[in-house]
Parts: C-alpha cells; sequence; structure tokens
C-alpha cells in the first residue's frame, strides 16, 4: 500500500492492522519481561537463570510499555480529528475501563480469596476501591498491579491532548503542541532537575514516545514532511536517552545477572520502534490485512491487564510439577484464553453498545411521510415498509 493508501486507510476505517500486531507485540514484550526477568517472587528464583536463552531478549521486554505510548501517539491523535471533547472522553472511558475494572476485581479476589503471596500489594478495601478510579496515584495510593502505572501516564496523556480536541486539531496546532512539548521535556532530562509538577504533567521520560507516534501519523496524513522527519528525529533521540536510563535503573536494582541488556541492544530495539512505525507511516505494511490481527489487536489490553494474576495463580502451581517452559507455556495460553474470554464478554459488548447509541443520535429521528395527497391513491403499506 502507497503512503496515501495509508492516509485513505488511516481515515476511512480508522483502524490499521498493522498497529494491532504492533500492539500485540509490545504486550507480549512486557509479559516476556515480566514472566522471564523480574518475576522472581512468582518463580522463586530468579528468572533469568531458569530461562538463559532468552534473558537478554526478554529483558528488553521492559521497553514494550514505550512501544504501547508510541503507538498511542498515533492513536489518539488519529482519534481525536474532527472529534469533540464529550465524544473523545467517552470513547477513551469505554476502551479503558470495562476490562480495568474486571482486573481491580480479579486482583482483589486473587489475595483475598486465595493463597497467593507472590507480588501482593497488601491493599485494603477502601485502597482497591480507590483503584477502580484508574485515579489512584493521584490520592497516592499504591497500584493493585504493577502494571497500572502506565495507565496513569496515559491518563496524563489524554489530558495534555485534550487541549487540541478543544482548539480544533491542524497540523499547525499539533507542530506546536509537539513542539513546546518536546523541548520542556528535553530540558527537564538534560538539566537533571527533579521537580514533583514538572514530572507530572510533562512527563520528561515518555513524552518523546508521545511525540514520536504524532509524529507518524502526521505523515500518514499529510504525507511525509521534512518538519515531521525532524520531530520524529528529536523524540528518537530524547526516546533513546530515556530508555538507557530506564534501564540502567532496573539493572542497579537488580543486578546485570538478573537483567542481562547491553547498551547497544536498548539502542537498536529503540531505533526499531522508530523504524516499525515509519514503516506504518510510508504505508509499508500494509500489505498486513490478516483479520486475525484485529482479534490480537483488541485481546492486547486484557493481556497486559491480567498477565501478572495469570502467573501468580498459575506458575506456583505447576512450577514443581512441569518444567519451567512448559509452565511458562501453559500460563501464557491461560493468560489469553482469559483476555479472549473478557473482550467478548466485557470489552466488546460495552464497546457496540457505545457505538449503536452513537449511530442513532446521529442520524437523528426518522423523518415522517407527509400524507398523501386526495387526487393521489396511497401506496400500499406492507410494500413500502422496507
Amino acid at each position: 500500500m502507497t503512503g496515501a493508501g495509508s492516509r485513505e486507510a488511516a481515515r476511512g476505517s480508522g483502524r490499521l492492522a498493522e498497529l494491532d500486531l504492533l500492539r500485540f507485540v509490545a504486550a507480549l514484550a512486557v509479559l516476556a519481561f515480566h514472566y522471564f526477568i523480574a518475576f522472581r517472587s512468582v518463580w522463586g528464583e530468579t528468572p533469568a537463570e531458569l530461562f538463559p536463552a532468552i534473558s537478554t531478549v526478554s529483558g528488553l521486554g521492559i521497553l514494550g510499555v514505550e512501544l504501547f505510548f508510541m503507538i498511542s501517539g498515533f492513536v489518539i491523535l488519529m482519534s481525536i480529528w474532527g472529534r469533540g471533547l464529550g465524544a473523545f472522553a467517552l470513547s477513551r472511558f469505554v476502551r479503558l475501563y470495562p476490562a480495568y475494572w474486571i482486573s481491580v476485581g480479579v486482583t482483589a479476589a486473587l489475595y483475598g480469596l486465595t493463597a497467593a503471596e507472590a507480588l501482593d500489594p497488601k491493599l485494603e478495601a477502601g485502597e482497591y476501591l480507590a483503584n477502580l478510579t484508574m485515579l489512584q496515584r493521584l490520592f497516592e495510593v499504591q497500584d493493585a498491579t504493577g502494571v497500572y502505572w502506565s495507565l496513569w501516564v496515559e491518563l496524563r496523556f489524554y489530558l495534555l491532548i485534550s487541549v487540541l480536541v478543544v482548539f480544533g486539531a491542524t497540523l499547525g496546532r499539533c507542530l506546536v503542541f509537539m513542539g513546546v512539548w518536546l523541548a520542556a521535556a528535553g530540558l527537564s532530562a538534560f538539566t537533571g532537575v527533579e521537580n514533583h509538577w514538572v514530572d507530572l504533567i510533562v512527563m520528561p521520560k515518555y513524552a518523546a514516545y508521545f511525540v514520536g507516534g504524532m509524529s507518524f501519523y502526521l505523515m500518514t496524513r499529510y504525507g511525509p514532511r521534512l518538519v515531521l522527519w525532524c520531530t520524529a528525529g528529536i523524540s528518537g533521540g530524547l526516546a533513546v536517552d530515556a530508555a538507557l536510563n530506564r534501564v540502567h535503573g532496573r539493572i542497579d536494582l537488580v543486578g546485570y545477572a538478573a537483567m542481562p541488556v547491553p547498551d547497544w541492544a536498548i539502542v537498536a530495539t529503540v531505533v526499531a520502534f522508530y523504524a516499525l512505525m515509519a514503516m506504518v507511516a510510508l504505508g509499508w505494511l500494509g500489505w498486513l490485512r490478516w483479520r486475525g490481527l484485529v482479534v490480537l489487536g483488541a485481546i492486547t489490553y486484557p493481556v497486559y491487564l491480567f498477565h501478572t494474576a495469570g502467573a501468580v495463580l498459575i506458575v506456583p502451581a505447576l512450577h514443581d510439577t512441569l518444567p519451567p517452559w512448559l509452565t511458562a507455556l501453559v500460563t501464557v495460553l491461560a493468560t489469553m484464553a482469559f483476555s479472549y474470554a473478557v473482550y467478548r464478554v466485557a470489552e466488546r459488548p460495552v464497546q457496540e453498545f457505545v457505538k449503536a447509541r452513537r449511530r442513532r443520535r446521529t442520524a437523528g429521528p426518522l423523518p415522517v411521510p407527509a400524507e398523501p395527497s386526495p387526487e393521489v391513491p396511497p401506496l400500499d403499506r406492507k410494500a413500502s415498509v422496507p
């Protein structure tokens, strides 16, 4: 597919299958990082020692969240075009909260009704209720499960991009928005000055990824202009620096043996993210049109939310009877199956209900047929009913 074809798809269907695949890859990356690197308390021993052949690749999975942020920058900017603030807020609410509420409930039940101990946040009932808002960090309440931290980042991105929703998204306004955000993030990163409000609003550790994704969406809409390549390049430099700092922080915490990820691999991974998003923007991945990709994209969010609970529940039960690889495989398949069930039972019905209501509201009331004149015989009513 050409770049023009990609732009037409983005404006028309509002969905790019290649992004569904990248979403799923990002979710698997995060899952691999947790299962094969981070979840020591789940396995009872260092996962990198259990799975040494994939320890470096799994360690790079920590950056799967950053790929999510890039995709979010692309997709959210695409979704706000010509949309009002109310419609944008409703679409985000419907997309995030149904599966999230189930996740909070599953986590509370996991630690309240079973003997599970690994990764237990030890929350009170009121703290689980606070987690239902997705604003628990604003209230200084601990996350019920570790992956929720990224949702707090996403919510702040939605708040920032609402500025474009209110004023209307245009190329010029987007470039100003992205330029100011990158400048603020870069200034914060290179001065090394830590400030609570700057971190809360500017998000210097993650801003580059969102701006990179936004740049690539604008390429699908307006073509690969030089200013957009420059914006993507600047964001890429900041993204590499942020990724190195994040992985180094993890290595300093657990040691290189438990997180064997060299610097060159970190840089190569971030460059690969940008290359893949550029390929999406230029339409080079438009041949990816397998219908199953839509399903993979749909279950990505539930996989992200529920893979921790799956590991806590299944791995300790099987670890002593099955080899580590088989235990991990069973856990992954069970997580996928449960995630698909959540999508079909909870997410999809709510999303389809809201879409149907929106279509009916847009269509408006059906026109009332005029009374037939006396000179013209009325139509056969049975024949006129569609």
